[in-house]
C-alpha cells in the first residue's frame, strides 16, 4: 500500500501560520509541523548525519517557527521559504556547536598531559609526555605553534592571534588540525 503524500498550497501554509502568529492556534501549528518536520528532518539526515541530531533539528526550528511566527512577512517571502531559512540557519548553529564540541573534547584528550606537573606526580607518565612532545614535533609549524600558544603559554585564542598577527578563525582552524592530528598519532601510539 503506497502512503500518498498530500500537497499542501502556500496560502495553505500561510493561513496556518498566521493563525499560530495572531491566535497561537495550536492545531495550525500541529498543521505546520506534520507538513514540515519530516522535510526538516530529511535535511537534517543528510546535513548532519546523525538521527538525533536531525530531531533536534526539526524542535529546534519549529520551536522557532512558534515563537516568532509574527514575524512572517508575506511580501518577502513565502512560508516555506522564511521556515527553510529559520531552519537552515538552525543546522548552521548546531553543526557550529558539534564542531566546537569537537575541539574542546580533543583539547580535553590532550590537556591532562600537557597539565601535570612532573615534580608533585611520582607516577607520571614521562614515556607519554616524551612521547608527547616528539608528537608535537611532528605537527607543521603553523599547527604546532598554535597548539603550544594555547595549552602551553596558556594563551588565549584572541592573544594568540593578535601576537601572530592572525585571523581568529586561522587560529582556530590550526588548532583543530592540530589537536586532530595529535589525538591520531596518540591513538596509533596507545592501540
Amino acid at each position: 500500500m503506497v502512503k500518498q503524500v498530500q500537497e499542501i498550497d502556500d496560502n495553505s501554509l500561510k493561513q496556518w501560520l498566521l493563525a499560530v502568529a495572531n491566535q497561537r492556534d495550536k492545531q495550525a501549528f500541529r498543521a505546520l509541523f506534520d507538513y514540515f518536520g519530516p522535510k526538516i528532518r530529511a535535511f537534517g539526515l543528510s546535513r548532519l548525519s546523525q538521527q538525533g541530531l536531525a530531531m533536534d533539528l526539526v524542535q529546534e526550528t519549529l520551536t522557532t517557527v512558534w515563537t516568532k511566527a509574527h514575524l512572517f512577512d508575506s511580501d518577502k517571502g513565502n512560508v516555506a521559504t522564511w521556515v527553510y531559512t529559520i531552519m537552515r540557519n538552525q543546522c548552521f548553529d548546531m553543526l557550529r556547536r558539534v564542531q566546537h564540541n569537537r575541539e574542546d573534547t580533543f583539547g580535553d584528550d590532550i590537556w591532562p598531559l600537557f597539565d601535570s606537573d612532573p615534580a608533585s606526580d611520582e607516577f607520571a607518565d614521562h614515556k607519554l609526555d616524551n612521547l608527547l612532545a616528539a608528537y608535537l614535533g611532528k605537527l607543521p609549524k603553523l599547527q604546532r605553534e598554535v597548539v603550544q600558544g594555547i595549552y602551553l603559554q596558556e594563551l588565549s585564542q584572541q592573544e594568540l592571534a593578535e601576537k601572530l598577527g592572525v585571523p581568529l578563525g586561522t587560529i582556530k582552524s590550526r588548532l583543530r588540525l592540530g589537536l586532530e592530528k595529535l589525538k591520531s598519532l596518540l591513538e596509533k601510539h596507545h592501540d
